[in-house]
């Protein structure tokens, strides 16, 4: 951020001395950065904490994770690890850090693994890195480890390039807060190579991530983006080493592009040359204008192409700043050293050569001034100025106000009263301060023109009334004349300056209200989330501001269309439409007051961005004939605009990549549903076939053992097509909100042993245990929908779990649910699966690497179980392997006592 600290040269800035004092009150932050997972983090991580405990540092683990590497883990070997705190969530423990424990050990630093992590609910704090926010804020050093992936700033950039949206994400100013970024860079090859390896995932996970997200391509570019936010990240810190220190730039550690613009249409031209410029340096750039004394005496169009500069700075790209000032050069110099500026670029001087010799150019005291910093001086073209604006400006110029002069003779009137009472007692010459004050009087409070009245006003009456001879306007005395004439050049002197001061303070209140009312929309802007919210908002924004009706059109179907209006107004006759069309097509204003179809009710302005016009705002009021605005309300209008399109794209933007994501998950399921089809469909069917056919080509030669077994081959064979087209029915129910359970006061055990007497076939090479108590209450359940969840959970157990092993359901009540739990003693699901296991089509692989079932089961339960208001969650056994499914059907309040029943 720049630093326009005003103090004098030499003295360190305030800004850098604070940042570096509060830093000296917290713990030190260190992230290791990396471009994706695997590239070796946590490891680095671990190595540095061991060499904090060899120089005799008070090391802790909070939290790693090891993922199953083996070299981490042998690493974590020798470190204190503090335990971590389980937290219930839906009925399944959940292991996180613990804060408190760390607070109350208070070790000099602490290790802690994933910053974007999000804790489980009940947590003291939502994310992990507010845990670590409070770690620092004790005193208590913490390493931490961060992907580029989860920066909040990067999150659309990155989801643009893996087509994938990371939902964990770290605040920027996370990383602002460290002390230190390291990044750890790999190749993509070697990643890509560690991932073979199985060094980063087990190899079911390696092989899904090979393939949709650690790309050569994808991890490129992540890296690019890991190295540029580390470089930014660096650049800062020196720049705050050199204002806390007063140190003047510039250190060309890297390079920075200012450039200076003015009034003049060259200007345009400036910053053009500015932009190609830091695009071939890459580096950051800014455009500046100094607003001096002189700013205020500047026309309408002058002002109207120093706004129209800086927003051209703005679309291509850089920061612009206005900067206050008494001479340009000077404010120039002194903000490029303050912020390290190694490039200036400003225009040639115009003015005659004769005129060098008694005051030289900005451009020349510029060069004089800047040192070590390269000034580029460029001639520019003026015909290569900002576009023209096409909208006629109303007029400004204030309407001649009596009062004010009247009020100024006043003051000349009251002068003179004051001058001849003390005629009496004070010499001639001494009563002009009289008239002197009448004419401050004016200028403070009217204006230039009043006090250069009062001015010729008052230096006629004291000519009349006390220059002898006196009542002519004769002067007999040279001295008197002298003295006249000295009056009258130190009244117009005192005048304009007084008028000036007055005009700069009534332009820095309306600066300051101009500047709190934009940032309030800003405000505004960045907490809605709708489109509908973003409009109504600009609408009421701009009625209020400019005091005018406001009309919003978007672009619908081809066409543009009313989408929002301040009053409400949804009618537009023809030439506003064809005016309104014409704006957007062609990113120019139209309609009244335009240059183009001037015939429409209201001005028409498009509302741009970097990359198109988003919509066209209609600006009308109750004056029928002429121009609308005024040149300082065009200026406004145009920031106004700016903010609201970046929103409008902004919503646009979430909507477009929530569309990307939908159509992607669809062609997914697509994908998915014809594999399942062609896989679940064709097995199958090609067993019924093949023992239909045998049967029927050597049913006479076959033992009956033989025929029985191809008998049953085609009945189980049939009941599984048959379970199979089932659940896609099932499923298509459910997906089309069509599912209406039939509920009604159930006794769990008796579901539960009718789904058991069902799947008896499919768990005949299992145990089952069912222990459920006779006294638990009745739920409120559909028993055909519910005995199908317990069915398709005890179908996944039968292919998971090995063959006479145990699978066990229990049911238990507690304050608020009745409890029925499916547990299996197979592998369990992987950690990663947890989350997904309940989605559509999707498998978790088995050991032989074979894909059981079809990815249907699990997803049905969820949706019957939701259906009837209950939950299901997926989890593991704390002690030894298998997996845990666990229903949980709130207790009716509705349930009838045992004298009630008939």
């Amino acid at each position: 951020m720049p630093d326009d600290n005003r103090d004098q040269a030499g003295r360190p800035s305030p800004d850098a001395l604070l940042e570096k004092a509060r830093a000296e009150t917290r713990g030190r932050l260190k992230i290791f950065l990396g471009a994706a997972p695997g590239v070796g983090k946590t490891y680095e991580m671990l190595i540095s904490g061991r060499a904090k405990i060899a120089d005799g540092l008070d090391v802790v683990i909070g939290v790693v994770e090891t993922h199953g590497r083996k070299e981490t883990e042998a690493l974590v070997a020798g470190f204190e690890i503090i335990p971590r705190v389980e937290i219930d969530y839906k009925g399944r423990p959940l292991a996180e850090m613990d804060l408190d424990g760390i607070l109350a050990r208070r070790p000099d630093l602490v290790l802690v693994d994933e910053l974007a992590h999000t804790n489980a609910e009940g947590s003291r704090h939502p994310k992990r890195y507010l845990d670590v926010k409070e770690l620092l804020d004790r005193g208590i050093d913490v390493y931490t480890t961060l992907n580029i992936q989860h920066v909040e700033s990067l999150n659309d950039v990155v989801s643009q390039i893996t087509r994938i949206r990371v939902r964990e994400t770290v605040p920027d100013s996370i990383i602002d807060l460290a002390d230190d970024v390291e990044i750890i860079d790999l190749t993509p090859d070697d990643l890509i190579k560690r991932l073979h390896d199985g060094k980063v995932y087990m190899p079911r996970t390696a092989e899904r991530a090979l393939t949709n997200y650690f790309t050569p391509g994808n991890l490129t570019a992540l890296r690019e983006l890991a190295l540029r936010k580390t470089a930014q990240r660096v650049d800062d810190q020196l720049l705050t080493h050199m204002q806390a220190h007063a140190i003047s730039g510039p250190w060309a550690a890297g390079e920075r592009v200012l450039v200076s613009v003015d009034h003049h249409p060259r200007s345009a031209s400036l910053v053009r040359y500015a932009a190609r410029m830091a695009s071939r340096l890459r580096a950051p750039w800014a455009a500046v204008y100094i607003e001096t004394n002189r700013s205020i005496n500047l026309t309408e169009a002058e002002r109207d192409t120093v706004a129209a500069t800086l927003r051209l700075a703005e679309q291509l790209g850089g920061e612009a700043l206005t900067i206050p000032g008494r001479e340009v050069a000077e404010e120039l110099v002194r903000h490029a050293s303050a912020n390290n500026v190694t490039h200036i670029v400003i225009g040639a001087p115009k003015k005659p050569t004769w005129r060098d010799w008694w005051s030289r150019s900005v451009t020349d005291e510029l060069i004089r001034r800047t040192g070590e910093i390269s000034v580029h001086v460029i001639s520019g073209n003026e015909k290569d100025g900002t576009v023209a604006r096409g909208v006629r400006a109303a007029a400004t110029a204030p309407p001649l106000d009596f009062r004010a002069y009247l009020l100024a003779t006043g003051y000349v009137a009251i002068a003179l009263a004051v001058g001849i009472v003390l005629d009496q007692v004070l010499d001639v010459r001494n009563l002009a301060l009289v008239f002197l004050m009448a004419v401050l009087t004016s200028a403070v409070i009217h204006g230039l023109r009043p006090a250069l009245y009062s001015c010729i006003l008052g230096a006629l009456s004291f000519n009349f009334f006390f220059l002898p001879p006196r009542y002519t306007l004769t002067i007999s005395d040279p001295e008197s004349v002298l003295a006249l004439f000295f009056f009258l050049g130190v009244a117009i002197i005192a005048s304009n300056l007084t008028a000036t001061v007055q005009r700069q303070a009534a332009a820095a209140r309306q600066r300051a209200r101009t500047t709190e009312d934009l940032y309030l929309f800003s405000k505004k802007l960045a907490g809605t989330g709708t489109l509908d919210d973003v409009l109504w908002a600009t609408a009421f924004q701009l009625a209020s501001m400019l005091k005018v009706r406001v009309v919003l059109l978007l672009p619908e179907e081809g066409s543009i269309a009313v989408k929002a209006g301040y009053p409400p107004d949804d009618t537009l006759d023809d030439a506003d439409i064809a005016a309104a069309r014409w704006a957007w097509e062609h990113n120019h204003a139209a309609g009244r007051g335009a240059d183009t179809l001037p015939g429409a009710k209201r001005l028409y302005v498009p509302l741009r961005t970097g990359r198109t016009a988003v919509g066209v705002i209609g600006l009308d009021s109750d004056r029928r004939d002429g121009p609308l605005l005024t040149p300082e309300q065009q200026r406004l209008l145009d920031a106004l605009a700016d903010q609201a399109a970046l929103a409008i794209e902004r919503v646009q933007l979430v909507a477009d990549v929530d569309r990307a994501r939908l159509a992607a998950e669809a062609d997914r399921l697509r994908s998915a549903l014809l594999t399942s089809i062609s896989h679940d469909l064709k097995t199958p069917l090609a067993a019924i076939l093949g023992a239909a056919g045998t049967l029927r080509d050597y049913f006479a030669a076959m033992p009956e053992e033989d025929r029985s077994d191809l008998l049953s081959t085609v009945v189980d064979e049939s009941e599984r097509l048959n379970r199979f087209i089932a659940n896609l029915l099932d499923m298509t129910k459910i997906e089309s909100g069509a599912m209406e359970p039939n509920s009604a006061l159930h006794y769990a055990g008796d579901i539960v042993g009718s789904a058991l007497a069902r799947a008896a076939k499919i768990l005949e090479h299992h145990k089952t245990e069912m222990s459920i108590p006779a006294d638990l209450p009745m739920v409120r359940v559909d028993p055909v929908l519910f005995e199908q969840v317990i069915f398709n959970l005890l179908d996944n157990a039968a292919k998971y779990a090995p063959e006479r092993s145990v699978v066990q359901i229990e049911g238990w009540a507690d304050a608020d649910d009745v409890v029925v739990q499916v547990s299996d003693e197979g592998p369990g699901i992987p950690p990663a699966d947890l989350a997904r296991v309940f989605d559509t089509f999707y498998r978790v692989r088995k050991g032989d690497q074979v894909r059981a079932g079809t990815g249907l089961g699990l997803s049905i339960c969820r949706g019957f179980i939701e259906a009837m208001g209950g939950t299901i969650t997926a989890g593991n056994r704390m002690a030894g392997q298998g997996a845990v499914f666990t229903i949980r059907m709130p207790k009716p309040n509705d349930i009838p006592k045992l004298d009630e029943l008939p």
